[in-house]
């Protein structure tokens, strides 16, 4: 690959990540969003009246 730019290398122009950015973020978000779920889910089954 051409670098234009001599103060970035092939990675940099790619825009990759070397440190795994973008998995660490898929990987957190989808913790939130599972935990967020859990949240939602335990409060709706404590809201519900008790069958008697």
């Amino acid at each position: 690959m051409e670098n234009y730019d001599p103060q970035k290398n092939t990675t940099e122009v790619r825009q990759g990540s070397k440190r795994n950015m973008n998995l660490r973020v898929l990987a957190i978000s989808l913790a939130l969003i599972v935990v967020g779920f859990a949240i939602i889910y335990f409060f709706y089954t404590a809201t519900q009246p008790n069958p008697t």
